[in-house]
């Protein structure tokens, strides 16, 4: 007990170090509590942070904010009428081709299945072959299943997203033309005395905004040129695996991977072995390269230096706790928690306050 009063005392002696603290406490509170019914305010002010990129550079050739604003905003409503009624309704009948295709795609597979016991005698029998069959047809009448209830959910629930495509609009123009006045507002309610927590803001706002703003642009840029790339090979709903390739680039490692699987299994059922298939995994292949070793190093000028290991446990957490906008900010809330424990004070081996050995200068909390 002795050696946690005195950790408690050493620790929190410095008000930066309490304010610190509580405000991070407020945060996580206020995200477990209410992150799943204000999702639709905090998707507006993402939307509204990624368009404000635009409102700056228009500001900087010379336009005011409000004409500014106005412009951005009526791109950003035109953009989302070409996903509403260009890019969705090709995905949606795509998606209904693929799963109308699914039995010839089961069969076909089968087939391929029982032909191995022939083949390869000596390794894998009939009765592995037979186990494996049945527990893909019970794999795929669940899948099944799942698919119709969301069918019938999405059915239901289509009055909610008519609302939520009028409000989230609404809330990212109010997030533009007010940004000034909502910042002083919340400001307001900050002690004056935060030198800690401004510090640790600039350097994790910069690494968010050259992350968050990238991965938009990666995405669009590797989505859009597999689309082309399966259009040109002809490859079946080249929107649909389109759309999936271009959003595996939110999970480092694994999407990747992951979205190989259903472009392989669909060239593979539509031309089979020969050059056409390869010709797309290869194709494929290359994109994926060219994506992690060229378009990656020129979008993200700042780096994000988190461990891998750091990074999968990001994503396995912050997805777990919020989908798909828990997996789009794992990597920033990563960083926030790695420049958070960076700053905090730590007593050890004559280091104090966050690896600063008194009388040296102290680290800057950009070196995060």
């Amino acid at each position: 007990m002795d050696f946690l009063k005195a950790w408690f005392r050493r620790t929190f002696s410095d008000p930066q170090v309490v304010i610190l603290g509580l405000l991070l406490l407020a945060v996580v509170l206020f995200f477990l509590g209410f992150g799943r019914m204000l999702w639709p305010v905090l998707a507006s002010i993402v939307v509204a942070y990624l368009l404000e990129a635009a409102v700056a550079l228009l500001q900087r050739l010379g336009l005011g904010r409000t004409l500014s604003v106005l412009i951005v905003f009526l791109l950003f409503l035109a953009a989302l009428a070409f996903v509403l009624f260009g890019v969705a309704p090709i995905i949606s009948r795509q998606l209904t081709q693929l799963v109308a295709s699914l039995p010839e795609y089961v069969s076909h597979g089968q087939e391929l299945l029982a032909e191995l016991p022939r083949k390869y005698p000596q390794l894998i029998s009939e009765d592995q072959v037979g186990v494996v069959t049945d527990n893909l047809s019970a794999e795929l009448a669940r899948w099944g299943q799942q698919l119709l209830g969301w069918s019938l959910a999405s059915v239901v629930n289509f009055a909610g997203l008519v609302i939520l495509l009028v409000l989230i609009p609404v809330l990212v123009y109010f997030f533009l033309m007010d940004k000034d006045k909502l910042i002083e507002w919340f400001k307001g309610y900050l002690p004056r005395e935060r030198h800690l927590v401004s510090a640790i803001w600039a350097d994790v706002e910069r690494q968010i905004a050259n992350y968050v703003r990238g991965k938009v642009l990666e995405i669009l840029i590797v989505g859009g040129i597999s689309y082309l790339t399966f259009i040109v090979l002809d490859l079946q709903y080249a929107a649909l695996l389109a759309v999936v390739v271009g959003f595996s680039v939110l999970i480092p490692y694994v999407g990747a991977f992951a979205a190989t699987v259903p472009v392989a299994l669909v060239a593979f059922f539509q031309f089979g072995w020969g050059w056409e298939f390869g010709s797309v995994v290869i194709a494929y292949t290359v994109i994926q390269v060219l994506d992690g070793n060229v378009l990656v190093p020129l979008i993200f000028s700042e780096a994000v230096n988190l461990h891998p290991i750091a990074i999968i446990v990001a994503i396995l957490i912050f997805g777990g706790l919020w989908g798909f906008w828990g997996v789009f900010f794992a990597i920033p809330l990563a960083t926030v928690v790695q420049a958070v424990l960076a700053a905090w004070p730590r007593h050890q081996d004559g280091v104090d306050n966050a690896g600063t050995i008194p009388g040296d200068e102290p680290q800057s909390t950009s070196e995060a």
